[in-house]
Order: C-alpha cells, then sequence, then structure tokens
C-alpha cells in the first residue's frame, strides 16, 4: 500500500503501536533532540515521536513534527509497503536474477515481476497535494501568473531543529533535494543537511563525491543559475531512496515506484524546471548561483558522533514554498550511534546485496555495524575457494560507490554470521596473523571524517579473518573449532525436557 501523505504513514505507526504522540509544547532547540535520542538509544529503536506544538523561539509552529519514523527495523520494512526488509531484498534479487521462463508457473512468476516493473516509471499530474498551499517570494511576485495564499511563510516559520549545542544554526535534516544534470536531463534525488541563514536562504551540504555536487560543478563551470527544488514528507520510500546507494543516472523515483507498486506522480514546481512528488508535504523551491562566493556552513553533530567543523558551500536560495494542507514536518537526528540512520543504512544493505552478489558470488552475507557510523566498519563472510580471495573482496568493495570511504574491512568465512559483531571479532582475533593477514590502501575518504590529515583523502585497511590456506603462506594444518555433536545436543535437549516436567 502506498501512504497518499506523510500524515497517513504516521497515523499508520499509531494504528500499529509504533509512534507516541506529544501533545505539549516542546522546543525545537535541542529539547526534541534529547526526546528522540533516548528513544533512538532504546531495544530496537524505540518509538517514533509526533509532536504536535513544537516551538520555534518559543512560538508554537503551525506544523507538527514527527521524527525516529524509521528508526526500527520493523518501521523501516512498512516505509518500504512491505512485511520484512528480507522479503523485499528476496523479491529484488529474484528480479536481478530473472531468466527466461521454462514452464507455465515460471511465465506467470516473470509477468508478476513485470506489472510491478511498471509502476517504476512516474507520470506527470497538473494539480497535487503539495502546492495546495503557495507562497512566491519577491523575485517571483510579478509578472508570472501565480497568484500566493494570504499566509505567508518562511524558514524561519518551520520547526526545524538545533539539534546540538555546539550546531551553527538550525538545520534541515531530511531534505530530499532534487537536481538535475544539465547535458543529460537525468534526475539525481539525494539527502544533504540544509543549515538555515536567513529567513530564505541556507547551505547546501553536498560533499565532494555526491552525485549532486557534479551537477553543481558542470553549472559552475557555465555560470548558469541552478534550480534545486526540495521537498519534505509524503510517502515514506521517498526519503529512503533519497539516501540510497544507486549507480549515478539511475533515477531514485524509479526504485520509489518499484517499492510502492504504485508510480510516483510528479508536479511541475511553480518557479523552476524541476519537477517533485505530488504528495509532498513540503516543498523549498530555489536555486543555487555560481557567481556567489560559498559561504561557511556548520559546526554540526554529525552521524559520526563528533560535530563536523565549518567549511565552504553554496547557497540555497528559494523563491517559493509550497505546502498541502495539515503538512506534517519530516526530521531526525544524528550523533553517537545507534540512530535512525543505523537502521535506514541496515536496509540498503539487505536490498541491494543482490547488486553485489552479482558482482562478487562468494559473497555471503555483508553488515555495517552500528560502531562503525557507516562507512568506518564493513564486515564480510565470503565462500572461499582460492588464496588470496579475501583481498579481492577488499579491494572490489573499495571500488563500489560509497563503498570507497570504507575505512576497515574484515572478510570472515561463510558459517560466521556478519551480524554478529562479537562472532566477527572472535574470528578476527583467532584467525589473523597481524602481518600476514592485512593491507594497506589509500583512496578517497568520507568529507565527514575528522580523523584524516587532510579532508577527503585518507587510508583504507583490510583484515583476511578467513582460513588460511597454502597458497597464502600458510604451511600448517588449520585447527577445526570447537563444536559440539548434534546428537548430544538432542540427547541433552531431551534430558533437560525431561528435567522441568520432573
Amino acid at each position: 500500500m502506498a501512504f497518499p501523505s506523510f500524515r497517513e504513514y504516521c497515523n499508520h505507526l499509531e494504528s500499529q503501536g509504533e509512534l507516541i504522540r506529544i501533545s505539549q509544547p516542546v522546543a525545537t532547540e535541542l529539547e526534541i533532540t534529547e526526546f528522540a535520542n533516548r528513544q533512538m538509544k532504546s531495544p530496537g529503536g524505540g518509538k517514533a515521536l509526533l509532536f504536535e506544538k513544537p516551538t520555534v523561539n518559543g512560538v508554537v509552529s503551525s506544523f507538527s513534527l514527527a521524527i525516529n519514523t524509521l528508526g526500527s527495523t520493523r518501521r523501516m520494512a512498512m516505509s518500504l509497503h512491505a512485511e520484512s526488509i528480507e522479503a523485499v531484498a528476496n523479491e529484488l534479487g529474484s528480479l536481478m536474477k530473472a531468466k527466461p521462463p521454462t514452464s507455465f508457473k515460471e511465465a506467470c512468476k516473470l509477468l508478476n515481476t513485470a506489472m510491478d516493473l511498471r509502476h517504476a516509471k512516474p507520470s506527470m499530474v497538473s494539480k497535487a497535494p503539495c502546492q495546495e498551499m503557495v507562497h512566491l517570494f519577491e523575485n517571483h511576485k510579478s509578472g508570472d501568473g501565480l497568484k500566493e495564499n494570504s499566509a505567508t511563510p518562511s524558514l524561519l516559520d518551520l520547526p526545524i531543529l538545533k539539534c546540538w549545542p555546539l550546531d551553527g544554526g538550525r538545520f534541515i535534516t531530511f531534505p530530499c533535494v532534487v537536481t538535475k544534470d544539465p547535458d543529460t536531463g537525468d534526475r539525481n534525488l539525494g539527502m544533504y543537511r540544509m543549515q538555515v541563514y536567513d529567513e530564505r536562504s541556507t547551505g547546501m551540504h553536498w560533499q565532494l563525491h555526491k552525485v549532486a555536487a557534479r551537477h553543481g560543478r558542470r553549472y559552475y563551470e557555465t555560470g548558469q543559475r541552478m534550480p534545486v527544488s526540495v521537498f519534505l514528507g509524503g510517502d515514506p520510500v521517498y526519503t529512503f531512496c533519497a539516501t540510497a546507494p544507486l549507480p549515478d543516472g539511475l533515477d531514485e523515483l524509479l526504485l520509489a515506484g518499484y517499492l510502492r507498486k504504485k508510480s510516483v506522480e510528479l508536479v511541475r514546481c511553480k518557479t523552476n524546471d524541476l519537477e517533485v512528488p505530488a504528495d509532498a508535504d513540503i516543498v523549498l523551491e530555489g536555486y543555487i548561483d555560481p557567481k556567489e562566493p560559498l559561504r561557511m556552513e556548520g559546526p554540526f553533530g554529525d552521524h559520526t558522533g563528533f560535530y563536523t567543523l565549518q567549511e565552504l558551500y553554496p547557497v540555497f536560495h528559494l523563491t517559493a514554498i509550497t505546502w498541502r494542507k495539515n503538512a506534517i514536518y519530516p526530521a531526525t537526528i544524528v550523533g553517537i550511534p545507534p540512530m535512525e540512520d543505523f537502521y535506514m543504512g541496515t536496509a540498503s544493505v539487505q536490498l541491494f546485496l543482490p547488486v553485489f552478489k552479482m558482482n562478487f558470488p562468494e559473497i555471503v552475507g555483508i553488515a555495517l555495524p552500528a560502531e562503525g557510523v557507516f562507512h568506518n566498519l564493513v564486515f564480510v563472510s565470503i565462500k572461499k575457494t582460492y588464496p588470496m580471495q579475501a583481498y579481492k573482496i577488499m579491494h572490489g568493495l573499495w571500488g563500489m560507490g560509497q563503498m570507497m570511504f570504507t575505512k576497515y574491512i574484515v572478510v570472515v568465512d561463510d558459517d560466521v554470521d556478519v551480524h554478529n559483531t562479537s562472532d566477527v571479532l572472535f574470528r578476527l582475533c583467532a584467525n589473523t596473523d597481524p602481518q600476514r593477514d592485512t593491507t594497506f590502501t589509500k583512496g578517497p575518504s568520507d568529507v565527514l571524517d575528522h580523523a584524516t590529515s587532510q579532508i577527503a583523502i585518507g587510508s583504507k585497511m583490510g583484515f583476511d579473518a578467513t582460513r588460511k590456506m597454502a597458497g597464502e603462506g600458510f604451511s600448517r594444518p588449520w585447527p577445526p573449532i570447537i563444536q559440539m555433536d548434534e546428537s548430544v545436543k538432542l540427547a541433552v535437549d531431551r534430558l533437560t525436557g525431561n528435567l522441568r516436567k520432573s
């Protein structure tokens, strides 16, 4: 079931016991962060929170605020319109492995897959809920035939959070940023934090390696004003897709349509030529001017668990704000893990594991432990069949998209549960000789990594924690791991069962 609005999704979470309403006024300055952080640190990610009266500088906002709406395994599955993330991953895996049918049953199955795919392509509409209310700023009020509503909100009226004490200001933390490649017209949907500078301008923290930054560089080369639109809310699957590690040029809204089993309806923005989902809650339309100097952005309490210090980034200028009646403002916070983004990242790994397996069929599982804050640490299990195979996997993964940011990769055998950090660390300590079984390399690093000597440049380390073969410089017998016979386990199960009965 596709959710027709973010409010509908929140209502669904509440009906399933996954959301808590907070009716008393709570400050967007730090207090909502503390509420949310306590839930995110709770077992399993706690509950989603809906603040009905968030206050901005002591004044109750006209918009409610929802947070931690994707912050558990169950809520992530709900946002993907599925019973479980595994079910979605299996469906995507079957799609990628599709072969010409050899029977009527296989033909029917392939037809069902094709019917699902027809929902992937977005469609256009002329009227949209996200444009029920419109406010145009000065440079778009005359000569364009547009009529604004009497309400005149600005960025200062939205319940935008100041997340942590040393933050440089308020930050929009769940923005879905729409840009287009000026050469090909390919759309990109990304998520880049936005620091509010004043009532109609923000920073745009698209990092060096992001697709939108590449689009921006082309505009900077030509000197042309770059159209940018940002939407918040709508079907929660959009937020997930904005963070999904899709290849450059592949439209994230295609993935959204496939996941929700319904085409994403798009509407053209009022003041630029970009399109946004018609069911979004709030839309910020605007531009970036390549002729304008970059501006300091930050500090910001980031997903690394530390503050990202000030750096220069482009300035986003608003030309319009549109919104739907009864809109909800979606937000998140990041910080010392585990946080809401841990569950989003875990879902991404599960969904795109079939893609990894297409390139590396020996891979059994991949996990990004919470302590690694996404890129810092990756566990991989493989079905090892030849010497040095673990090193092939390390270098292969470092060459795939955002995996280039990974600091540490630990490769283990296929009998290890990579989601059990204790088991992986046991094999790492037991199965490695530090000099023989580690490798260093250099490459791009996460811009947010404060530990590198230079921004965006660093080193990486790989650990081969698999059983060693003769071709890997190991000539001794490899001992078996201690395990009890299954027959003895069953016998003791029967004995303990009898003891409980007596």
